[in-house]
């Protein structure tokens, strides 16, 4: 779908990004839009955002994707562990490649979290966007108490006047597709699994930061990433890809976890990209997580710790730049 959507999204100019549903000038109304969350924009996600973007075509409408920020359980949970799969931006990204003219990133705060069901459907989808159709999840809950489901989203839509679609459940190797899985996969260190549920590599990123400079002295530099707002995944060593502000995509290892060998630090990805030694401090990079290596570990000194990097690069290289 991607491909195509791409295409046609190109010849309508890029995608607008809106942070709200009130006062909308009246191009930025009327979409054919895809309501969730999208944490991960995974394979059930992109089911969904294809129910639109089918509506879309048969509409003549804008295709639109609404989510909300911050997450709905940032809100709820403000003390709960970091959970996130991507940030804004990447999202955009993530959903301007499916072919969307239009993301409503809207503000989750009190006044949306005391919407009832009703009063979100007529406030912000009738009277601020003006939907012409609305494709949700079999699983999507909207509205104070999380009282909406998909069979009021249609009773609304026969109120109101759009039409309205309602994406089953996938599957993947006896695996839910959901965002809850891909975190589970995450945290079992299990990259290959997220990638298959998400449908590409899940990917870190950040502004790469300046710390001691202990890798660089130890022979292996690396750009530092703090996982902020992330989910952890398992503590650990991953190969990894790692794109830069101009393009480039450079074959890497990474260790994601708190250093317990050369001092404690926040939970952080420091990637060492193969073959680069470029001062990028500042720059925000991105970088995927391929293979889990092994788990992270306290080693008895610095030696140790360095010819375990050493192997861990020799295999990181052996994996994905075979016959370099």
């Amino acid at each position: 779908m991607a491909g195509a959507a791409e295409t046609a999204r190109e010849a309508r100019g890029p995608m607008k990004v809106l942070h709200g549903w009130k006062r909308l000038a009246e191009e930025d109304r009327g979409a054919a839009v895809a309501l969730g969350n999208f944490d991960g924009v995974h394979l059930g996600h992109q089911q969904v955002i294809a129910d639109a973007a089918r509506a879309a075509t048969a509409l003549g409408a804008p295709l639109g994707l609404i989510s909300f920020e911050p997450h709905a359980r940032m809100h709820f949970e403000p003390d709960a562990p970091p959970f996130r799969l991507m940030t804004p931006h990447q999202l955009a990204r993530a959903v301007e490649r499916l072919g969307a003219d239009r993301l409503y990133l809207l503000p989750f705060g009190l006044e949306m979290a005391n919407f009832t069901d009703h009063d979100f459907v007529r406030d912000v989808l009738v009277g601020g966007l003006g939907v012409r159709h609305v494709a949700v999840g079999f699983d999507v809950t909207f509205g104070k108490g999380r009282t909406g489901d998909p069979d009021s989203m249609i009773r609304y839509g026969r109120e109101f006047g759009f039409s309205v679609s309602v994406a089953g459940a996938v599957e993947r190797a006896g695996r839910k597709i959901s965002s809850t899985a891909v975190r589970e996969a995450l945290r079992e260190g299990r990259p290959d699994v997220a990638a298959s549920i998400l449908g590409r590599p899940f990917a870190i990123e950040g502004v790469v930061q300046k710390g001691r400079q202990l890798g660089r002295k130890l022979g292996f530099p690396t750009a530092n990433v703090d996982l902020r707002d992330y989910v952890s995944p398992l503590f650990g060593v991953y190969t990894t890809r790692t794109r830069l502000k101009d393009g480039r995509e450079l074959a890497g290892v990474a260790n994601i976890g708190v250093n317990p060998t050369t001092g404690e630090v926040s939970p952080r990805l420091e990637v060492w990209m193969f073959d680069f030694d470029e001062d990028i401090y500042g720059e925000t990079i991105e970088t995927d997580l391929l293979n889990f290596l092994r788990p992270e570990k306290k080693f008895a000194d610095i030696p140790a710790m360095v010819e375990q990097v050493n192997r861990d690069a020799r295999r990181a290289r052996e994996l994905l730049l075979p016959g370099a």
